[in-house]
Parts: structure tokens; C-alpha cells; sequence
């Protein structure tokens, strides 16, 4: 008799869901006061805030362009002292500086002091140098490097999201602009 029981009572509620999932939508129907009409009803807005609305997305969308097309750091050229050229970059929500011009064929010494607590800067990622190195918090990490041939070479965080470029110049370049 138990098992009857079960299996009934497994029938009843599956009954009573089909049953229900039917009908809800029907129920739903009949209570909107209004009778449909299939459009859209217009909702009026004052003109003032169409158009303050308007130019805040104008603005912003005109900031952004700035931000990521046209406001580029400049580059700051790494000191040399005895043959080795130096570069102090800190990390603190990027790197700055971001773009950094060394002379090609002398080793390079980047100093990063990581300020930012984020997990994305915790590892500086230099590609073309099979290099990466973890940045601790609030101390200086240098990497060695040595650009052999004049062109750009890029870095990066762990996540690939903040980016820089040294550019290696020939030393014959760097001589005229200095002059």
C-alpha cells in the first residue's frame, strides 16, 4: 500500500506543476487592465534632459577617445653611468614611465618600484626577452636586459592589461638628439 502510495502521490504533484505552468501564463493575460494593442505606448520627456543626457554620452565617449588615442606620455631616456643605463619606473596603476628610449647594444638596468596592490602588476612580463619577474610590494625589483639591435620592445603585467615600450635607439641617433 506504501508503494502505491508513492507512486501516486509522485503522479498528483507532477499532475499539478504541468497543470500550473499551463494556466500561469493565462492567468497572467487576464489580469492587465488594458487590452493589448501590440506597440510600443510613447513616454514624453522633457527636451532638457533629452539633450543633457545626450551630452553626457558625447562627453564621455569624447573623453575616452582622449584618454586611450591622444594623451601620450612622453619618453623619458634612461641615464648611463658606467656603461650600463638605468631606468627607475614605478608601478602604480601603470607603469611610469611607459615608454622609455635606451641606446641598442648596452645593457639596460629597469628598476621597478611596485606601489599598487593589485594582483594584475604583481609580475612584469618582458616577451622579447624570455623575462619575468615577480614585483613585491613597496620594493625595488631591477631587471637586466640587453637590446641588441635598434627597434621597439615591449613589457607588460602578468594579465597582459598594462603595457610599456623601450625603444632601442642606435647610438648615433641618440648622440644628434642630444646635441
Amino acid at each position: 500500500m506504501n508503494k502505491q502510495f508513492r507512486k501516486n502521490k509522485k503522479w498528483l504533484l507532477s499532475g499539478l506543476l504541468s497543470a500550473s505552468l499551463l494556466l500561469a501564463p493565462q492567468a497572467a493575460k487576464s489580469q492587465t487592465s488594458q487590452p493589448g494593442t501590440g506597440e510600443f505606448r510613447r513616454i514624453e520627456q522633457p527636451v532638457v534632459l533629452k539633450v543633457g543626457v545626450a551630452a553626457a554620452g558625447l562627453g564621455l565617449i569624447g573623453l575616452e577617445l582622449w584618454w586611450f588615442l591622444l594623451s601620450k606620455t612622453k619618453a623619458q631616456a634612461a641615464t648611463a653611468s658606467e656603461g650600463v643605463q638605468s631606468v627607475d619606473i614605478t608601478v602604480d596603476g601603470g607603469y611610469t614611465p611607459d615608454q622609455i628610449v635606451v641606446r641598442a647594444g648596452q645593457l639596460v638596468k629597469l628598476n621597478f618600484l611596485r606601489k599598487d596592490p593589485s594582483s594584475c602588476l604583481e609580475q612584469i612580463v618582458l616577451p622579447d626577452f624570455n623575462k619575468a619577474i615577480d614585483l613585491p610590494l613597496n620594493q625595488k625589483a631591477t631587471v637586466e636586459v640587453l637590446p641588441e639591435k635598434a627597434g621597439s620592445y615591449t613589457f607588460h603585467c602578468g594579465m597582459n592589461m598594462f603595457r610599456g615600450t623601450m625603444t632601442a635607439e642606435e647610438a648615433t641617433s641618440q648622440a644628434r638628439e642630444a646635441t
